[in-house]
């Protein structure tokens, strides 16, 4: 009677195999989720600066000019400048920040005619490559 009440146990070689397996397959699903996480980003990056382009296209049109770089994307969502021509908001709630969560860079040329929004990417400093690499309005 006591031998049909004996219970399987696993043996430590059992679960060595079972925990190598499971950090393989961790080892070779990381890097994919990652490379597809970075992906994302790209991609949301590049949406917001599109979108906010066409906020300051739309800025642009109502008042005839650019938003001033002291009043940068703010100017998309409050008359900063108190300007009768506003006809904000020109976006929805906040000014975004990229999805490595720094702010967005707004520059108006000297000459008043064009502007860039800019993405530092996931290092946020100027230059760099894949995710480091900077997402532009004029791109």
């Amino acid at each position: 009677m006591k031998q049909m009440q004996k219970k399987k146990k696993f043996t430590l070689i059992e679960v060595v195999i079972v925990i190598v397996i499971l950090v393989t397959l961790a080892s070779i699903a990381t890097p994919m989720y990652m490379n597809y996480v970075s992906k994302a980003n790209i991609g949301a990056a590049q949406s917001q600066v599109e979108l906010l382009a066409d906020a300051v296209q739309g800025y642009r049109t109502d008042n005839k000019q650019y938003p001033s770089e002291d009043s940068g994307l703010e100017a998309l969502v409050e008359n900063v400048d108190d300007l009768e021509t506003w006809n904000g908001p020109y976006i929805e709630g906040s000014i975004p920040k990229d999805p490595w969560g720094n702010d967005y860079i707004y520059r108006l040329d000297e000459d008043g005619r064009s502007f860039e929004i800019i993405s530092l990417g996931a290092d946020g400093e100027e230059g760099g490559e894949g995710e480091d690499a900077d997402i532009s309005s004029r791109e």
